[in-house]
């Protein structure tokens, strides 16, 4: 029985009610009470007590779309010709890292950003990973790294017809056994979709066998869709059609469908993807990075469809994504009155609801019977907080970093910013050596 209190509770509940003096008291993974601190605190008076000191008490972060294999190319000297589109920077990059990575490589590229999510606050991530010539099994490894640092995944497997019929049969293979494993295990811990990269490297063949082997296997895909011009250009040369609309005549789509950045797609595609009530993953910096374009998030999310915020490898905080998404939308519309509501509802309420498509409890928010993925949060506000002002405060006054305390599933991962039974410097020192093998067959 742990008791977190003496901190500002932000519910995120139905009425997101905010408990100034609040505490909330967690047995085994799930919160059991919540209220006014005074009253809890000798109410449980043999609770372990973990003291927030004034600063916020919050659900923890959900990350909708993220690349663990992508953590190498961290300061890589990639001598690629410069990009000239984005093709260029997946084959100059992304392919050339995948294709070099080995399963010891999967383990640390996933065990090291997953630490970093941990110290961001962030308690549940969904994954989209690649290495095509370490498939099988990969999956796992990265499951294996998810339970010993303690976090909360959904996991898949790019399927792609890039590296030839074998390797796009292998995963495919990886999909499914890792997703008859989650649904076997029934935990709520790990969870799986099955992975495709994308329209343009996935050919019709590959796709019926894809359909056929998720028949009755309860998920959806998890799929980049449209992201750079370059999959919309090959889907209609090939199939007459954009990616969106190729997705829904094939039943791609779905509630349990992530479709994930959706940049050049009609306003017709969107009336599809709010039909099937597929899922939208925005990663705004990752976009800007890569120069691609806007998502029209904005006009999404008037169709409501289910918008989601993630990161797509590019950091580990998703502050930094609410952030940029507040303010990329304000730049590519010439109007500052936009993305108030809309970034903010992506992250903390439609990013639980997501993550509830998947398992059978609630996250994401701070009630009686949710999971206990909680973090505390350092921040001393210069002004009052209100349901209505904490948005704005998270946005202006706070950032990963500010995070000291994360616990998941009711375990504590780490307490005043120190680790708990995770041995970083072990782990960091391994990461180093592996990336410069990494680096040389780059």
């Amino acid at each position: 029985m742990i008791l977190i209190g003496n901190g500002i509770v932000v519910t995120r509940d139905e009425a997101n009610n905010i408990i100034y003096n609040g505490a909330v008291l967690v047995e085994g993974n799930r919160i059991t009470d919540i209220g006014e601190y005074t009253v809890l605190r000798a109410k449980y008076p043999k609770a372990r007590f973990i003291n927030a000191k004034g600063n916020l008490i919050m659900p923890g972060f959900i990350n909708t779309h993220m690349h663990y294999y992508s953590t190498f190319a961290r300061g890589i000297n990639n001598d690629s010709p410069q990009p000239k589109c984005f093709t260029d920077i997946l084959k100059g990059l992304w392919w050339r890292l995948d294709k070099v990575l080995t399963l010891e490589d999967v383990y640390y590229s996933a065990l090291v950003p997953m630490i970093d999510q941990v110290k961001n606050g962030v308690t549940t991530v969904f994954d989209h990973h690649a290495s095509p010539y370490a498939i099988t099994d990969s999956l796992f490894k990265i499951a294996e790294a998810a339970r010993y640092v303690g976090i909360r995944s959904n996991l898949c497997y790019e399927t792609s017809d890039r590296d030839g019929e074998v390797r796009a049969l292998e995963g495919i293979k990886e999909n499914v056994d890792f997703i008859n494993y989650c649904n076997k295990i029934n935990d709520d811990m790990l969870k799986a979709t099955f992975g495709l990269h994308a329209s343009m490297t996935i050919s019709d063949k590959t796709l019926d066998k894809c359909l056929a082997s998720i028949a009755g296997l309860d998920t959806g895909f998890h799929v980049h869709c449209a992201e750079g011009i370059e999959d919309v250009i090959d889907s209609k040369q090939k199939y007459g059609k954009g990616v969106i609309e190729r997705w829904y005549e094939r039943g791609v789509l779905g509630k349990k469908t992530i479709a994930v950045h959706c940049i050049h797609i009609t306003e017709h595609e969107m009336d599809l993807l709010k039909e099937t009530d597929t899922i939208v993953v925005h990663n705004p910096e990752s976009n800007m990075g890569n120069a691609v374009g806007c998502s029209p998030v904005l006009k999404m999310y008037e169709k409501g469809i289910m918008l989601g915020l993630g990161t797509d490898g590019y950091t580990t905080d998703m502050m930094e994504s609410y952030k940029v998404g507040n303010l990329i939308h304000k730049h590519e519309n010439k109007d500052s009155n936009v993305a108030w509501v809309e970034i903010p509802k992506m992250l903390f309420e439609n990013n639980r609801k997501i993550a509830q498509r998947f398992i059978s409890k609630e996250i994401g928010v701070l009630k009686k019977d949710a999971l206990a993925d909680i973090i505390i949060v350092d921040y001393n506000a210069p002004t009052p907080i209100t349901k209505d002002n904490i948005n704005s405060h998270l946005l202006f006054g706070v950032n990963g970093r500010n995070v000291i305390t994360t616990m998941i599933d009711g375990k504590v991962i780490m307490e005043n910013r120190e680790l708990v039974n995770i041995d970083e410097e072990r782990i960091m020192a391994r990461s180093v050596e592996l990336a410069q093998e990494v680096w040389k067959r780059f």
